[in-house]
């Protein structure tokens, strides 16, 4: 009787272990679905920009060129936060193990704030502003579990897993994502940006009925069929969607998070793929389809390039990129050669440079 109750400890233990070695070795999917990239030339002089010009002891420049201060958003040679998490990601993705744990150690230097990385750093001030951007954490942790795949390296599971769930008690309920939390008022934001929900990243940490309500209310975002859109937020005091402008950048991001766990509407990809075709992906639009903003940009090239990589349509994602490499700057005696921005201005933000070479590894 003895001997058979202890086989049956026995079988117990060995279930849990098996359990827990299933559950520690479960993958992510958080990697790129194809490979249509190929681009290493212009990918080397953009990462050598990048990294040599861009890159400090404490973080990236929001842009090459310094500029004065502006209190809504960060310029210049300010720090941000999510420029540190698509570096983070792309170094993960290039298998870069070095650089990607000294830049995390920089990351955490910078941003820190034990239970969130701050969104903005000012060096000039030592200012770290109390507030995170939801968004920008998930992109660590995103890349933090890459690495750890790609290695093997199980302290950096364990660094993701502890970041998530910290960010996770105070930024996320159910099916809400607060876009910040304030560490000194312990408040947090009553809005939720759709762009904000990293759905692969939430689809591998959370539970998967909390997951499904998160991209439930994203989906319930959606516009009409005329703009096959998502709106931008969801306010949950008044338990509505915005009815603001678009944001391009932002709205792509949506769809590219949809895309990622297969959930984006034909609708949208072909509406994408005419914007894209034409070269009239503008940077806003109102609820209405109007243009709001005429300008352009390099990052939405990219992204779209994503989206399209992600839907397996190899050749819109070439032509996206194509749109988007016309940005570079190829003249060896500009101060921001290999980078893509303005010349003239010598003027080249984060924001479209890390796209540019994320978008690489599509």
């Amino acid at each position: 009787m003895k001997k058979f109750s202890l086989l049956i400890i026995l079988l117990i233990g060995m279930t849990i272990v098996g359990c827990a070695n299933s559950a520690s070795n479960k993958q992510s999917n958080l990697m790129p679905r194809n490979n249509y990239g190929h681009y290493e030339t212009k990918e080397k002089k953009l990462k050598k920009f990048v990294s040599q010009k861009m890159v400090t002891t404490q973080g990236i420049l929001t842009n090459y060129q310094k500029q004065g201060f502006q209190n809504k958003a960060a310029t210049g040679h300010e720090l941000l936060s999510e420029s540190s998490g698509l570096w983070l990601e792309y170094l993960a993705y290039t298998k870069r193990y070095g650089q990607f744990k000294r830049f995390y150690q920089v990351t955490k230097d910078t941003f820190d704030q034990k239970v969130q990385f701050s969104y903005r750093y000012i060096p000039e001030t030592d200012k770290k502003y109390n507030v995170n951007a939801t968004l920008d954490d998930l992109r660590i942790i995103k890349a933090l579990q890459i690495f750890s795949e790609k290695t093997g390296n199980q302290e950096y599971r364990k660094e993701a897993q502890a970041r998530f769930d910290r960010l996770e008690k105070n930024t996320i309920d159910g099916a809400k994502i607060a876009d910040f939390y304030d560490v000194e008022s312990k408040t947090a934001s009553s809005n939720s940006s759709l762009a904000y929900y990293d759905l692969p990243t939430l689809k591998y940490f959370e539970d998967k009925g909390i997951y499904q309500k998160q991209l439930s209310l994203v989906e319930k975002g959606y516009l009409n069929d005329a703009l096959p859109l998502y709106a931008s937020s969801f306010n949950w005091q008044n338990k509505e969607y915005s009815q603001k402008d678009l944001n391009t950048s932002e709205a792509l991001i949506t769809l590219l998070h949809l895309s990622q766990v297969k959930a984006i509407k034909n609708e949208s990809l072909d509406w994408l793929q005419k914007r894209v075709e034409t070269k009239t992906l503008y940077n806003g639009y109102s609820m209405t389809g109007k243009v709001t903003d005429h300008n352009q940009s390099a990052a939405n090239y990219a992204i779209s390039a994503m989206i399209f990589s992600e839907a397996g349509q190899k050749k819109m994602y070439r032509l996206a990129m194509n749109t988007m490499w016309q940005s570079q700057v190829n003249d060896k005696d500009s101060a921001i050669y290999g980078g893509i921005g303005l010349e003239k201005q010598a003027s080249a933000y984060s924001f479209n440079n890390l796209l540019a070479l994320l978008a690489t590894k599509y």
